[in-house]
This record gives C-alpha cells, structure tokens and sequence, in this order.
C-alpha cells in the first residue's frame, strides 16, 4: 500500500472491521512530528465511519499520550513491539475482538511481525518521511529483501479474504 491514507476505510468497515491500530512514526505521521491537520481529518473521518482507533507504539508516554490524546484514540505505549502484548491491550482497551481489528503500521520487524504475531490483519504502508536514526535506516535496509516475501504472503492472504467474505456465511451483520 502506498500510504495510510490511500486505504479504502470503508471497504474495511463493510467487511465487519470495528478498530484499527496505527503506529505513529512515518505511518500516520512523519518521524516524531505531532499530529497535523491530514491526520486528525483522516482520524475523524474514520470516526465518523465507526471505527474506535488505537495507537500501539514503542514510543514512551509523552509522545504517544501527545499524538492521541488530541484524537481520542487509545494507545499502548511502549508496546514491546513486535511483541504481540501491546496489540492484544489496545483490542481489549477498544472492547473489540481480534477478528474485527486490523493494523497499519510501514515496519515489518515491528509492526507487520509484531500484528502477525497476535494474529491481526495487516496493512504495510510506505514510510511516511524521511527515516531519522541509524536503527531505523539499517533495518531499512535488512527489510528490502523481505519485502517481496511479505507482500506476496498478504496479498495471498487479501485475495483468500476477499474470497471468503464474499459468501454469504461469512457476512456480519
């Protein structure tokens, strides 16, 4: 997916999706930039779509509490991601179950591992911004030759998806 922002929300919700968590940093946001006016549009127009949002981030307090608390959304800071405990905290924050919860995230060490591992659906979005700190560019770098493996993988599993929410047993009403 190219950006957080291209996802067709609504398709997500008809096919009984209730919650999304979002990682910050380079998904809805630049890296360590605060909330803008796009994201808190894109943030209340999901909301006024039905959806309960939560940030899950390896970030510390004042920095997810800053991006959220603006919104309304939940969070789970210092996630341990690609741990799937801050993952299953945001769903039951949100009173949601597992398969009415999706993430967006533009890692795959952290944010698609870390989803997979608690057993969500997942979108993996192109980075927002530059990436700032050795860390994020080295794994980067490591990420590219897995990138092909992933995206093959979700898109099996999307198109295996569209397939069964297509019959009618599959339809929530």
């Amino acid at each position: 997916m190219q950006s957080t922002y291209d996802i067709d929300y609504e398709d997500m919700y008809s096919r009984g999706f209730r919650g999304i968590l979002f990682d910050i940093d380079n998904t809805l946001v630049g890296h360590n930039a605060p909330q803008d006016d796009r994201s808190m549009a894109l943030l209340k127009r999901l909301g006024e779509i039905g959806y309960k949002c939560a940030v899950v981030s390896n970030n510390g307090y004042e920095r997810v509490s800053s991006f959220a608390d603006p919104a309304g959304m939940f969070y789970v800071y210092k996630a341990g991601k690609p741990l799937g405990r801050g993952y299953r905290q945001a769903i039951e924050d949100m009173g949601l179950k597992p398969d009415e919860v999706f993430c967006v995230g533009d890692q795959i060490f952290t944010d698609v591992w870390g989803a997979n591992r608690a057993g969500l659906m997942n979108i993996l979005v192109k980075p927002l911004g530059r990436d700032i700190g050795l860390h994020i560019y080295l794994k980067r770098i490591i990420e590219k030759p897995i990138m092909l493996m992933v995206v093959l993988g979700n898109k099996r599993r999307i198109q295996k998806f569209m397939r069964n929410s297509e019959s009618d047993d599959h339809v929530r009403q």
